[in-house]
């Protein structure tokens, strides 16, 4: 059997149309994407001018290939990952990283259709991106990012896949599914705002280790919160080796 890589490789999304769809071979091809960096495509915006996905370097992307013509699938990833773009966003800053959308159907996923694909979806946020590009654009950037799709009688065959590039536009991590768990995007969205601060001093350094390892998941309300607990369990901590150490110092001069 072919690999995936080699469809890809070798032919066009209109020359695949006839290939069968091969889970186990989309993901492997969308795992071995990790760690590539996203080249140069010409894509536009809602507005018809050309957009460079070069332009949101410095912070992390989260990037969601679909087709507008797609009735449940498409619809239903865009509004659960605008649930998460929320929460993520709640927690880590509303400017910390973009969204960008790009439509894969190149014949019918023009500007026009992107942007009304954007309003029907209740898409308003800011730096969420709606994009579309020619054929050999969309082949190049689906390559660079491992995702997969297929025309079928249906429309197209792929992969649910939402891809999250880090702040040199590099594949850092994959996220599967329509409905993922709210962790999946936001812990590698969370590593990358928080560990890799971009000429930080000392202290906002600091601050930052501070808050990747004190903003925490809670599954009660479905959010992220600071978790105070850590700071006073420290506490405790610290008072106790004090209370150890004056108690040891005490008998020592006890003994002398």
């Amino acid at each position: 059997m072919m690999t995936l890589a080699f469809w890809m490789g070798a032919a066009t999304a209109a020359e695949n149309r006839n290939l069968a769809f091969d889970p186990d071979a989309a993901l492997a091809f969308s795992q071995a994407a990790i760690g590539r960096p996203v080249g140069v495509h010409k894509l536009l915006d809602r507005s018809a001018q050309p957009f460079g996905l070069r332009q949101l370097h410095g912070r992390p992307v989260v990037l969601s290939m679909i087709y507008t013509s797609c009735y449940h699938v498409c619809p239903m990833l865009t509004r659960h990952l605008a649930d998460a773009v929320d929460i993520a966003r709640e927690a880590l800053g509303d400017d910390a990283f973009a969204v960008v959308t790009i439509g894969f159907d190149t014949a019918a996923d023009r500007p026009e259709r992107m942007r009304m694909f954007a309003a029907q979806n209740g898409i308003d946020a800011p730096d969420w991106f709606f994009l579309s590009g020619d054929q050999q654009s969309i082949d190049g950037l689906a390559a660079d990012v491992g995702f997969t799709f297929f025309a079928s009688p249906k429309g197209f065959d792929h992969i649910s896949q939402t891809t999250v590039l880090d702040s040199d536009g590099r594949v850092y991590r994959q996220v599967y599914g329509q409905t993922f768990e709210m962790p999946a995007l936001v812990e590698p969205l969370k590593e990358l705002v928080f560990e890799s601060p971009v000429e930080a001093g000392l202290v906002e350094t600091w601050l930052d280790n501070v808050r990747l390892f004190c903003t925490v998941y809670d599954p009660s309300s479905g959010r992220y919160r600071f978790d105070y607990s850590i700071f006073v369990g420290a506490f405790v901590g610290l008072m106790c080796l004090g209370a150890v150490a004056t108690f040891i110092l005490r008998a020592w001069k006890e003994s002398v």
